[in-house]
């Protein structure tokens, strides 16, 4: 045992100094102590012991929770919350409320972000990172009253942070809250996409374009009613991701550890999502069964879901824009898209579609990560789902793609398209697809001939028209004027 001493001590060591920075033991260290015993915490760290277990224990993506700042600030919200809910009913003192007041507005200000240290990756159901979250508070709210951190006779992590909870109700609200905070910005950038497609559509409305189904001519529209079907699909997906946000305000707050409320004192619940509402400016409301909400995960597959559809959007956008952009010598080539850097380490001059790719990119992630979420939702066990923590991870991940590439996908591309009249112009006159206009006068079997005969000899609708005299000028000016070819009022 004498030589395998000094050999646990440095792998103990080695292990903590891999997982914290080596300034934080600069000030030295102080004792904490949980059910599996002591442990030396740096003096200028503001988590505690069950953060240092997990900073050991879950080394796993180098992304901690601060990685997301609205996921930190979210679980100051839910604290803060607490607390005051807890005061309300008489079993928090207003002394320590007012301390925790102060801790968690400076969290949600941005402040003490970088003690949030625990991997978003960890088993336990998300303890790991209600316990930072709560040791970290607890300590603010000490150094804040004067005292020193970890003198949990004042204020303590368990029963002051986390009086009247449990991790299976501040945990899930906790995500909830921070993907309702971040929904906000991302609903900002996709509203100004869907007005960049708009502005595109007014800008091409009086452009006459073959449409197509199936990769195959079809009938005449306007370039402009393709970028506005582009903007009306995008305002589609933004009305239902709005109508998820119903299911993040739905919070079992005072369900504590299965839904029975077990700690938390009568009425606490109900004024939490009260308090809760009030600090988020959300609707937020207590669920109306509590054991259904701590078990159901239907907030975070709805919303997933919603965010899986619009990338579906998003996906088939994009390949429209690199379908129609495609040439430009051997392509559709109806419209060009901004040039943003060379596309080839060997062929000169050519360049290609990133933001479109970059764009579809993100949204295939977007849809993994919605598989994701569904397996973690219906593999919970009975009255609680421990896989909360990749069900966070995998949404959180996807708002944050989205959030990031929307407004390069909008300033890099989709701002810059221009049109290519002269191509558009020429797809018109050679289509086949220009006969449909034609069966209101000339009947559906002379327009099939005539489609026949296009096909056969290679000569466009118009020129067989003009060389067999079966229209006037005046009649195909007006069969072809745009607004009534395309349906335009």
């Amino acid at each position: 045992m004498k030589n395998k001493f000094p050999t646990v001590i440095s792998s103990l060591i080695a292990v903590i100094c891999v997982s914290l920075p080596v300034s934080l033991f600069a000030q030295g260290t102080r004792t904490e102590k949980d059910l599996l015993g002591e442990k030396q915490i740096p003096n200028n760290a503001y988590y505690g012991v069950q953060t240092a277990r997990a900073l050991e224990n879950f080394q796993i993506s180098g992304m901690t929770t601060a990685f997301f700042p609205d996921y930190v600030r979210a679980f100051a919200m839910v604290k803060l919350a607490a607390a005051r809910a807890n005061t309300d009913v008489g079993r928090m003192s207003k002394e320590k409320l007012a301390a925790i007041e102060k801790a968690c507005q400076a969290v949600i200000d941005g402040k003490y972000h970088d003690q949030f240290l625990v991997d978003l990756y960890q088993g336990g159901a998300g303890t790991s990172a209600n316990m930072n979250a709560n040791e970290v508070l607890a300590n603010i709210a000490l150094e804040m009253s004067g005292k020193k951190k970890g003198d949990y006779h004042s204020i303590e992590p368990h029963d002051d942070l986390n009086m009247g909870q449990s991790t299976n109700d501040s945990y899930p609200t906790a995500i909830k809250i921070a993907l309702l905070l971040h929904n906000d910005k991302l609903m900002k950038e996709l509203e100004a996409l869907s007005a960049s497609f708009h502005k595109k559509g007014d800008q091409f409305a009086n452009l006459l374009k073959m449409g197509r189904t199936e990769g195959q001519d079809a009938v005449p529209m306007t370039l402009g009613q393709e970028f506005h079907a582009f903007a009306n699909q995008l305002d589609a997906e933004i009305a239902t991701i709005k109508k998820t946000e119903s299911f993040l305000c739905d919070q079992n707050m005072g369900a504590t550890a299965i839904g029975t409320g077990i700690t938390a004192s009568p009425g606490y619940a109900e004024k939490v999502a009260v308090h809760l509402a009030k600090i988020t400016g959300k609707p937020i409301v207590m669920s109306k069964d509590l054991i259904a909400a701590t078990s159901s995960q239907q907030g975070f597959v709805i919303y997933s879901s919603a965010l899986k559809s619009l990338s579906i959007a998003l996906s088939k956008i994009s390949s429209d824009l690199i379908f129609l952009a495609s040439g430009p010598r051997t392509g559709i080539f109806e419209i060009n898209l901004p040039a943003l850097q060379p596309g080839s380490s060997i062929m000169p001059g050519k360049v290609n579609p990133v933001m479109p790719e970059l764009m579809n990119e993100v949204c295939f992630k977007v849809i993994g990560n919605d598989v994701t979420v569904s397996l973690a939702a219906h593999s919970g066990l009975l009255q609680l789902n421990a896989y909360e923590p990749v069900e966070a991870i995998a949404i959180m991940e996807s708002q944050g793609l989205l959030f990031k590439s929307i407004p390069l996908f909008r300033k890099n591309c989709i701002d810059g398209i221009t049109a290519n009249e002269a191509v558009l112009k020429k797809y018109i006159d050679q289509s086949v697809g220009i006969v449909t206009a034609l069966n209101p006068v000339l009947g559906y079997e002379k327009t099939t001939e005539l489609a026949k005969e296009a096909l056969q000899s290679g000569k466009g609708i118009l020129q067989i028209i003009r060389e067999k005299k079966l229209l006037t000028e005046d009649q195909i000016k007006k069969l072809l004027d745009p607004k009534s070819l395309t349906g335009q009022k």
